[in-house]
């Protein structure tokens, strides 16, 4: 099973043990505002279901984000690309107790390292919404630009932002 570490972060698929965590953060408005809005049990079982199956299927999706010295879940960031997505996402969301701390940019660097080298992505995008003005500063951080407006496909079915860049940006911008 994969294994991504940083500096203070455990990347890896979603595990059972993860699914309290989980349902917490989706309950949290203020977290979820730009994520689709509140989750209830069920569709958080959904989401994380969703997640490890599309490790199953196509081999990554998004990991969960363990904190290395507490031990405890954070959040879920990486890969994404379900079918009628725009693209080949790396993207994040967390719990709110860790905002500000850098743990998106270190664990989507991480990522995007991961996509690039082993799955041979040429391209990486992050969907944002245009009110959301942290994750755009993720982005930015991250070395990507805003590339093009979207609509992101049924169930969602929402306008967003497309930010991202190539394979070659990334790997100038790490020498």
């Amino acid at each position: 099973m994969i294994q991504l570490e940083t500096a203070r972060l455990i990347l890896r698929p979603p595990q059972r043990e993860d699914f309290a965590a989980w349902c917490a953060w989706g309950a949290d408005e203020e977290a979820m505002r730009h994520l689709g809005g509140v989750m209830t049990p069920p569709i958080a079982w959904r989401g994380i279901a969703l997640m490890a199956g599309s490790w199953a299927i196509n081999g990554f999706g998004m990991l969960s984000v363990i904190e290395k010295a507490t031990g405890r879940w954070v959040g879920r960031l990486g890969p994404w690309q379900p079918e009628g997505w725009p693209g080949t996402e790396v993207g994040w969301g967390l719990v709110r107790e860790v905002w500000g701390k850098g743990y998106a940019t270190e664990g989507a660097t991480a990522a995007i390292d991961w996509a690039f080298d082993q799955l041979g992505w040429t391209e990486v995008i992050h969907c944002i919404v245009p009110e959301n003005t942290n994750s755009q500063a993720v982005a930015r951080r991250l070395g990507s630009a805003y590339l093009r407006d979207a609509h992101l496909p049924a169930p969602i079915n929402a306008p967003t932002q497309i930010w991202g860049q190539t394979r070659a940006q990334w790997q100038a911008r790490s020498r």
